[in-house]
């Protein structure tokens, strides 16, 4: 990988940098942008964020949209591009930025080239670009934050590249009491699209997730090796055809999954857990008697987070954290609020959040039980006998808070035990400190 580091050539505003660059061959490229905005603020009304219009060889090819408040740096994809001379450009899009944003600033700019025979370089070729939703960009919704992408074999030597990424909320979808029991977030998470190809490195096969979450053949544009999808759903769902609104093309890191959640990716970009937290604020959803079924949370700050790995089978899991009462005795407090919907229902590594009450932190928690629950009946089915199904607990790996800056805070306890859980039996209790 080479890195070519850009001097500035700074300009009145709107235009923040108009600068040339040359690339000794043939090369998907890359370049990070250091910007500042003096007053953004994701979480303020009327000052969300500055937008930038990113031009190469003088037409428009994506906005960056500086969600990071007043400094941070931005990857992102320049695409295939040809040996020689390229220019590329920044100026201030008025059209999408927040009015009282005040001074954006251009510090730092750097390209670096991947050239075919450079390792990632077929990762980067294949990445995504993706129209934001028709109406996000203006409520500063919804914001595309971080790409991943990872590697799986496939047959005849050949191999699956799968791209997800981190939206800073979603607008529809599953409401956000659940959401956080479930998932353990207020971002949603989603695979983009996946492609197969042979030894060779020749597509077999592409696909996208498609509105309702179903896997559909990608039959788009692509500009070099990478397909142009389009966000056209409220949960961030894509199709290969859309409106011509603004483009972002995340640079995405290689990131494996062994072990751990995918929401390990945001603790790898901690940042995104900040953004987040303060856009459902922004949008009134999040309030101090927040119930469960209201479709709000109290603060996130107030929750504890459980990352944990299990196999489930016709079952669905709860956790319940404890606290020392007045009187010494503890007081245990529910993820799933006893609502078989607020239950985490998929195997593999998952995160889960419980609430707790004001003026209490995770440091204080005692305990921690996991409770397995026979699911519920599917449409045209009987239900299933209580007890039914069955729950293995294979490790704990994170309990945490979040700190004032809405940052996870250190993990308090993990456990690779291994235990067995009787659906609508007993719960596992795993102390957090020696009795």
């Amino acid at each position: 990988m080479t890195a070519l580091l850009l001097s500035l050539l700074v300009a009145s505003p709107p235009s923040l940098l108009e600068k040339s660059f040359r690339l000794e061959r043939a090369a998907e490229a890359v370049a990070v942008i250091g910007a500042s905005c003096e007053r953004c603020d994701w979480g303020a009304k009327g000052r969300e964020a500055a937008v930038l219009a990113l031009s190469l060889d003088g037409a428009l090819q994506q906005h960056v949209v500086l969600t990071r408040g007043a400094r941070g740096d931005y990857r992102v994809l320049l695409g295939a591009l040809p040996e020689g001379e390229h220019r590329l450009a920044l100026a201030l899009d008025a059209r999408w930025s927040a009015r009282g944003t005040g001074a954006v600033r251009v510090e730092s700019v750097s390209v670096e080239a991947v050239a075919a025979d450079d390792p990632g370089h077929e990762a980067l070729a294949h990445a995504p670009i993706v129209h934001t939703r028709k109406g996000s960009l203006d409520r500063f919704s919804d914001a595309p934050l971080v790409a991943w992408v990872e590697a799986f074999p496939a047959a005849d030597g050949g191999r699956e590249l799968r791209y997800s990424i981190v939206f800073s909320h979603e607008d529809g979808g599953t409401p956000l009491d659940r959401l956080m029991a479930t998932w353990g977030r207020a971002t949603d998470i989603e695979l983009v699209y996946a492609v197969e190809l042979d030894a060779s490195g020749r597509v077999r096969r592409a696909e996208y997730q498609g509105k309702d979450h179903v896997t559909t053949p990608f039959a788009g544009r692509r500009e070099g090796s990478h397909p142009v999808l389009y966000v056209v759903t409220r949960n961030n769902m894509l199709s290969d055809r859309g409106p011509g609104t603004p483009r972002v093309a995340l640079v995405p890191v290689a990131f494996s999954l062994d072990h751990v959640s995918r929401e390990a990716v945001m603790d790898a970009h901690p940042w995104t857990h900040q953004v987040s937290a303060v856009e459902v604020r922004r949008e009134g959803l999040v309030a101090d008697g927040a119930r469960p079924g209201s479709k709000r949370i109290p603060d996130p700050r107030r929750f504890v987070f459980l990352e944990a790995c299990a196999s489930l089978s016709d079952t669905r899991l709860a956790f319940d954290v404890s606290l020392p009462g007045a009187d010494g005795a503890l007081r245990w407090y529910a993820s799933d609020a006893g609502r078989p919907a607020f239950r985490v229902a998929r195997s593999g590594c998952f995160r889960a959040a419980v609430a707790l009450p004001r003026e209490a932190a995770a440091s204080d928690v005692q305990a921690l039980r996991l409770r397995a629950h026979t699911r519920p009946k599917r449409r045209g089915e009987a239900p299933l006998p209580k007890g039914a199904g069955a729950a293995r607990l294979d490790r704990v790996n994170l309990l945490y808070g979040l700190g004032p800056d809405d940052r996870p805070g250190p993990s308090l306890f993990s456990w690779t035990g291994g235990s067995e859980l009787s659906p609508d039996g007993p719960a596992l209790e795993l102390p957090l400190r020696p009795q």
